[in-house]
């Protein structure tokens, strides 16, 4: 895999296995278009721009926004499409062959929310759904038939929920890859809308 300079922002999630899970396994063709939800760092856009050109990214934190800029120039990658705004909000109506999401996925009570915007990159909750359905009651809207769903989550943040989910709207998913990590699986599902 390439090797990407990169800056860092103590407001902005620093890469970590969740991140480098989703960019080892992309499943992205020359010429498709891709949405990255939450992109951080900008890393996993940053492993997409070798697979295509047509790439968007999205983030809430708008520190995230600027360190993706940043992030983007300093490696020469060119033409990413960078939009501040939650979730889908930001693309409008637009549809995509690819959907990337490395979700807040970890759950929450009142004492671990942090009082800053980094709260936003892991903050999933009381079960650590609360971002995930948000995303899973849009995704379909913005994804083009034939396209696929690569989400990243935890077992603690229920995966069979996910799996059934997509099942519910049509789809074909499986854990595609998981890491174990202490007390949790860090788990990549793939979703194909057939």
């Amino acid at each position: 895999m390439a090797d990407f300079k990169l800056n860092f922002d103590d407001n902005v999630y620093v890469p970590a296995e969740d991140s480098y899970l989703l960019a080892d396994n992309l499943e992205i063709n020359e010429g498709q278009s891709v949405l990255e939800i939450g992109t951080g760092s900008g890393i996993v856009a940053m492993y997409a721009s070798k697979l295509t050109n047509n790439i968007t990214v999205t983030d809430i934190n708008f520190d995230a926004c600027e360190l993706a800029r940043k992030n983007f120039e300093e490696n020469g990658i060119e033409g990413i499409e960078i939009l501040f705004g939650n979730l889908f909000e930001p693309v409008g109506n637009r549809k995509f062959d690819v959907i990337l999401f490395n979700t807040p996925y970890l759950p929450t009570e009142d004492g671990d929310v942090i009082d800053d915007t980094l709260n936003y990159a892991f903050d999933g909750g009381l079960n650590g759904r609360k971002v995930i359905d948000m995303f899973l009651d849009e995704v379909e809207n913005h994804l083009n038939d034939g396209g696929i769903v690569q989400m990243i989550q935890s077992s603690l943040s229920g995966n069979e929920e996910t799996l059934d989910r997509f099942d519910e709207m049509g789809f074909i998913s499986e854990i595609k890859a998981s890491e174990h990590f202490f007390f949790e699986d860090i788990t990549l599902i793939n979703a194909y809308k057939i």
